[in-house]
């Protein structure tokens, strides 16, 4: 019998000890090699413990036991076959073929019964898992009666309660998993050792939206993405990083380090809560690169496949309350970081241009920064600029000026 054991990974130098937050495998189960069995929780990041041999798993751990990184978790049994395996896989397909036709239909049609009630959009399904609110309880308005955000926000808004009526004054209580404390105790930190003050502005989206409903087509048809609004945040930026280097820069000690280049966390709800994966120098890409990233880095979150790596490093952050529905709000600096750009939902309302009253998509914006190194002026005046480059999209090629301004050489 040839036995190895398998140790927990080191998530990062810093990190001494992690959570088993989840075995993917039974004891006894048949794995095969770099096959994933389990998931670990550390105050950074979630990983995955693979398989190094094929075989017979034996668990060391439970779920929810806090082990030190390099310590035994589970062993394999090389000399285990995957015949049993496959008896198991083989019984079992004997049984589901032996049910009665009735049965099996029955159990088709609630299968697809049960899909046609998680026919949402994404933002949708993310809005009804933090809410706990089952598909089956929203009427879906669009196309086929697919569930859209709005549906969702309706839900809410009239009040919906996701827990039953019994009257019972009941309590649950649930361990805070190590991301979580650490999350609680940098927030804390923040608060405490910054001084973060928010400034406020809103933005005409019309010229945005004209774009989008031109040319969306045509972008996911070269590129195979969707062309959304964060790629357009991101590009105003680091154009406006650019002309106010204070927002893109840190303290360290005594001394103030500014970056030559930006670095951009984008902020994403993940199963185990909000994550900030960083797209690596965003002021040198473009729209269709950025949307690629941000696409890319959401998928490994979803999945829990977000590293350290991918979460290191970043030198501003942008997030959008408004995919759940938030008009305002007052983000949170990520530190070391010294700025953090809050993004809010489309409400079309009336506004005056040119001294008539007409009805235009807008959205606030919020800079929240830290004022011992950023000056209202600059931290004004990069929301501003901001805000220009968004109503004139033409701006962002040419770093922030006008098109005009540049042929003229103004």
């Amino acid at each position: 019998m040839a036995i190895v054991e398998m140790k927990v990974p080191s998530p990062g130098e810093s990190i001494t000890e992690v959570v088993i937050a989840r075995w993917l495998k039974k004891d006894g189960d048949y794995v095969e090699k770099d096959e994933e069995v389990a998931e670990v929780d550390s105050d950074k990041a979630t990983l995955t413990i693979n398989a190094e041999e094929a075989g017979a798993i034996k668990l060391m751990a439970a779920e929810g036991d806090t082990v030190k990184v390099g310590q035994v978790v589970c062993s394999v049994d090389t000399s285990a076959k995957a015949t049993e395996k496959k008896s198991v896989e083989v019984m079992s397909k004997v049984v589901a073929e032996s049910k009665p036709v009735a049965e099996v239909v029955a159990t088709k049609k609630e299968t697809e019964k049960s899909s046609e009630k998680v026919n949402s959009t994404p933002l949708a399904k993310n809005i009804m898992v933090e809410n706990k609110i089952p598909a089956n309880k929203v009427a879906g308005s669009g196309r086929g009666g697919r569930i859209m955000k709005a549906d969702v926000l309706n839900l809410l808004s009239a009040g919906f309660d996701s827990k039953s009526s019994s009257g019972e004054r009941t309590t649950e209580r649930s361990k805070m998993s190590p991301l979580r404390k650490k999350l609680a105790q940098r927030l804390v930190a923040v608060k405490n050792e910054t001084a973060m003050l928010t400034t406020f502005n809103e933005v005409d989206m019309s010229a945005i939206y004209a774009m989008r409903a031109k040319y969306k087509d045509k972008f996911k048809e070269v590129y195979g993405t969707n062309l959304g609004f964060m790629s357009f945040f991101t590009k105003a930026v680091t154009e406006a990083l650019n002309l106010f280097p204070a927002v893109n820069a840190m303290i360290d000690g005594e001394e103030i380090v500014f970056h030559k280049y930006a670095d951009i966390g984008i902020a994403v709800s993940a199963p185990k809560g909000l994550v900030v994966p960083v797209v690596r120098n965003a002021e040198q890409m473009s729209l269709a690169e950025i949307e690629i990233a941000i696409k890319n880095l959401a998928l490994k979150a979803r999945d829990n496949k977000i590293t350290l790596d991918d979460m290191t490093g970043g030198t501003f952050t942008i997030t959008n309350g408004g995919v759940f529905g938030s008009m305002m709000s007052t983000p949170i600096i990520n530190p070391p970081q010294s700025a953090i750009l809050g993004m809010h939902n489309v409400v079309d309302r009336p506004v005056a241009v040119n001294g008539q009253v007409v009805i235009r998509p807008m959205m606030y914006v919020a800079l929240s920064y830290d004022h011992r190194i950023i000056d209202g002026r600059e931290s004004v005046g990069f929301l501003v600029k901001v805000k220009e480059m968004l109503e004139n999209p033409a701006k962002m090629l040419f770093g922030g000026k006008d098109p005009n301004e540049i042929i003229l050489g103004l």
